[in-house]
């Protein structure tokens, strides 16, 4: 059996998203701790996290996986937006850590045509200074970029050279979302696609640092930057191509959310079922 899951609202309040996970069929699922998009929050009350807690240890569903919010971003040049994207890492890491969350997903950002070097040591400082502030036990995982302009970490080659770059190795593992992966020019839906990019994370990292997969499809074709996500087997990886990706021994393993839409064609149950069934 696979573990399979959605992202979903925190809504109301934090504990209400297990539910909503178990009610869309989820074995794992993924949220923001906050509004995504500001830079504003509150605190959580301790009630309210031991309600979260509670509720995990209730429901079975694990693990829960937190998002950075849409607006930090980790390679700027611009000082102002730097340091609240490092404010808002540690921020992120302290909330996981209350709610016992071990997973936080980031972005690496843009370097805003300061240059991708300048862009990779830029988010190597914000992560080395955001896990100094927050001493405690949850996985930042790096996620894959969708090849847009002025993107850091579209290849493992540029993943690899920020996880190079960060001091606290121990604490960071790498999140694979297919379609950014397909979008950066990673052919994962061709017969033994997906082994060589697995084989390219092996040698670089060793596949132990894969924690979690953002399973979805994509709008756009291969190679062509389009951060678009399309519901499972409806893209132009195809059914096809996710028989292939999710009949492999290490990716079944791993907890694999859907950041999927929800429409008149699917929705978060449907995208679940497909998974599955796909999985075989």
């Amino acid at each position: 059996m696979v573990r399979v899951g959605v992202h979903v609202s925190i809504a109301g309040s934090i504990s209400l998203s297990v539910e909503r996970a178990k009610a869309a069929g989820c074995d794992t699922f993924q949220i923001f701790s906050r509004n995504p998009r500001g830079w504003s929050f509150k605190p959580i009350p301790e009630e309210e996290a031991e309600r979260f807690r509670e509720a995990l240890r209730d429901s079975k569903t694990y693990p829960p996986v937190d998002h950075m919010p849409y607006l930090p971003n980790l390679a700027s040049p611009r000082d102002e937006i730097y340091e609240k994207s490092v404010m808002t890492l540690a921020a992120e890491l302290e909330r996981c850590a209350l709610l016992g969350i071990p997973y936080l997903v980031t972005h690496l950002g843009h370097h805003m045509g300061a240059g991708l070097e300048a862009g990779q040591r830029r988010v190597c400082g914000a992560i080395d200074t955001a896990l100094e502030r927050a001493k405690n036990d949850v996985i930042l995982l790096l996620e894959n970029t969708a090849g847009e302009k002025n993107s850091v970490g579209s290849s493992i080659g540029e993943i690899q050279a920020v996880f190079d770059g960060i001091g606290g190795q121990e604490r960071i593992g790498i999140c694979f979302d297919t379609c950014h992966a397909f979008a950066a020019g990673m052919d994962i839906a061709s017969e033994g696609g997906i082994g060589q990019v697995l084989g390219e994370f092996d040698e670089k990292f060793g596949l132990e640092r894969l924690k979690v997969i953002h399973l979805n499809d994509s709008v756009g074709e291969c190679g062509s930057g389009l951060d678009r996500h399309e519901h499972i087997g409806m893209g132009r990886i195809g059914e096809e191509g996710f028989r292939r990706i999710l009949a492999d021994r290490h990716l079944r393993t791993l907890p694999l959310i859907c950041e999927t839409p929800v429409d008149s064609r699917r929705d978060d149950k449907g995208n679940i079922a497909k998974v599955r069934e796909l999985a075989g």
